[in-house]
């Protein structure tokens, strides 16, 4: 049976792109450029939660504990505690929770300033997921674009975009399709953390606010889709898992970086849907 024909589907949408696919259980697996390293943009708060889960299940931090965040802990982002104007006294699971949920930056930042870089790439190495690195905070990946560019959000001119070291794998927090696909696959398998840890985190990844990537290509009640997007300019992301009610689960990661600069492309987003529908069909047969 042949595979189907992501290239020509990337390209009506107007974006290059990049996939991978796998059968949780059986390992049967499809993918396009499934090694391409590449730009993970907010997709490295999955990393994250799964070393803040193996550090709770180790007792190196206590998930009810809370924290204030401050105005000087808020990083610039349009939801969850970026968005509000008074200091928020919060617990880190649900801190977690909000980085997943609404991609929160400063939950994000303050819990990778407690779990650290180094125990992040450590997990990950341990995972060998060697081609997944995390290296910069949601703060430092701002500061980079705005001293790139000389001015702040929005970045749509082709001569900034081009600037943007955020958009290059070697200087940015990065994954492969492949690798984001793993992750998932190691939390809906209960390895990569407890079985209660892991039961927590598909909770929360299937708590995720956003409908219009991943999950519009699988608009049904009884097709459970969660994930965790990513976005920089011309670039959308997201990765995740799709279960069906026959039991039958797979892990999906889709990378795009668009033609285009405009910040709102509808076609862009859907078809990460669309890719990862094709991919689940043929997987499915």
């Amino acid at each position: 049976m042949s595979a189907p024909d992501f290239e020509a589907l990337f390209r009506m949408a107007g974006v290059t792109g990049w996939l991978y696919a796998a059968d949780i259980d059986t390992g049967r697996e499809i993918g396009h450029g499934a090694d391409e390293p590449l730009p993970a943009a907010s997709m490295f708060k999955v990393p994250l939660l799964v070393e803040f889960c193996r550090q709770a299940d180790a007792g190196l931090l206590d998930p009810a504990a809370r924290v204030t965040v401050t105005e000087a802990d808020r990083v610039t982002g349009p939801t969850g505690i970026s968005s509000m104007l008074d200091d928020v006294t919060i617990s880190l699971r649900d801190l977690a929770y909000l980085m997943i949920a609404v991609s929160d930056n400063s939950s994000a930042d303050v819990l990778l300033r407690l779990i650290g870089f180094d125990a992040v790439n450590a997990m990950l190495a341990g995972f060998g997921l060697d081609g997944t690195h995390v290296s910069q905070s949601c703060k430092e990946s701002n500061e980079s674009m705005r001293w790139d560019t000389g001015h702040g959000w929005p970045y749509v001119d082709p001569d900034d975009i081009a600037l943007l070291r955020v958009l290059d794998p070697a200087r940015s927090n990065r994954s492969t399709p492949r690798e984001m696909a793993r992750l998932f696959g190691l939390i809906w398998r209960d390895e990569a953390a407890s079985a209660e840890s892991c039961a927590w985190m598909r909770g929360v990844l299937n708590m995720q606010v956003w409908p219009h990537r991943l999950a519009s290509g699988f608009p049904y009640d009884d097709v459970a889709v969660s994930g965790k997007t990513g976005t920089f300019p011309t670039l959308r992301n997201e990765s995740g898992v799709v279960e069906y009610p026959d039991g039958r689960r797979y892990a999906v990661a889709v990378f795009t970086r668009s033609l285009s600069t405009a910040l709102n492309q509808p076609r862009a987003d859907a078809v990460i849907g669309t890719a990862a529908r094709m991919a689940v069909d043929h997987l499915r047969r």
